[in-house]
């Protein structure tokens, strides 16, 4: 018997350690759960690129929006683990989600193999340039003499842009109208177009809207002010304590071999590491990040906690 199972374990190590070796020999997937033009879709990208470049092979971006990410996070983890499906995870796939749905079609923990961390975003509370507040304290004021009247675009129920708008009508003790899109994009849209009159968007995806001034800027959700809009005030600056900042990462299915999750780790720790990914990430408004498998696991597992208690406070739950 102790033969036996020494000689299957051989065999597994040789197999994976084969494996390894020549993967990837085709075309990699990787799924963003979300509609183009979102933060998601273009730190997606970027990262596909350079993981392209690096693999030697194409990556192939594969949008699969809808759900607040639901949708493409469940066809990640029910892919095969061989390496060839990957996913862009975000603190709403693998951090609010699980505590905004009752019954979450994946496990954002026990699905999946964290490869690596890509970046952490702030986010802008941004505006149609027609509405009367000119600023942060002006728009509270405002939201504060008409109660229920302001609206506030959601590109994803339990996102962590939707949660960022929940904590600020929660300490800044306001109420808005919530608006619910499938996506940043068609919330945008409507945002620029003056359906709506404000929203809650990444740094990445609504910087050049606010320097081109179709969107005006409130405020960030970090704690401190960002190097890219060094004049916009911290949220917290106005609103004591509030801070929410997002985070992306790339993850494979459960159970990928260790070998392959290593070469995966290391491509991307190093394209995260070149001097021009990084200053084009810096450029979008991300801090780039780039950490070990166990270190990103341990990250995600704390993460899922940490937002629990939020989500019960703010009541969010999919339509």
């Amino acid at each position: 018997m102790r033969v036996g199972a020494g000689f299957t374990l051989l065999f597994v190590f040789v197999f994976q350690t084969a494996l390894a070796d020549v993967y990837p020999s085709k075309p990699v997937r990787l799924i963003l759960p979300f509609p183009p033009g979102g933060g998601t879709d273009i730190l997606g990208r970027l990262i596909g690129a350079e993981l392209g470049a690096r693999l030697g092979q194409p990556v192939v971006i594969d949008n699969r929006g809808g759900g607040g990410g639901v949708i493409g996070a469940e066809a990640a983890a029910r892919a095969t683990p061989d390496g060839y499906t990957l996913f862009v995870g975000s603190s709403s796939t693998h951090g609010t989600n699980s505590a905004v749905h009752t019954a979450l079609p994946y496990d954002p923990v026990a699905d999946f193999t964290p490869i690596s961390m890509i970046a952490t975003v702030p986010s802008l509370l941004v505006g149609n340039p027609g509405l009367a507040a000119k600023d942060l304290t002006s728009l509270i004021a405002l939201a504060k003499a008409k109660p229920d009247t302001l609206s506030i675009a959601i590109g994803g129920i339990g996102s962590s842009l939707h949660l960022a708008g929940e904590q600020l009508k929660m300490m800044a003790d306001v109420r808005l109208l919530n608006v619910p899109y499938k996506g940043t994009a068609p919330a945008l849209t409507d945002v620029l177009g003056g359906q709506v009159d404000l929203m809650f968007i990444s740094v990445v995806t609504g910087a050049t809207q606010v320097r081109a001034g179709k969107l005006r800027a409130y405020g960030v959700t970090s704690a401190q002010r960002q190097p890219s809009f060094p004049d916009l005030p911290a949220i917290g600056e106005a609103v004591p304590g509030f801070e929410s900042t997002a985070w992306f990462g790339v993850f494979a299915p459960a159970n990928l071999p260790a070998e392959i999750t290593g070469k995966l780790n290391a491509a991307i720790v190093a394209a995260l590491a070149n001097p021009g990914m990084r200053e084009q990430l810096k450029t979008e408004g991300a801090s780039p990040a780039g950490n070990s498998p166990a270190d990103f696991a341990a990250f995600v597992r704390d993460d899922v906690k940490r937002w629990a208690p939020i989500v019960r406070q703010s009541g969010a739950r999919p339509d």
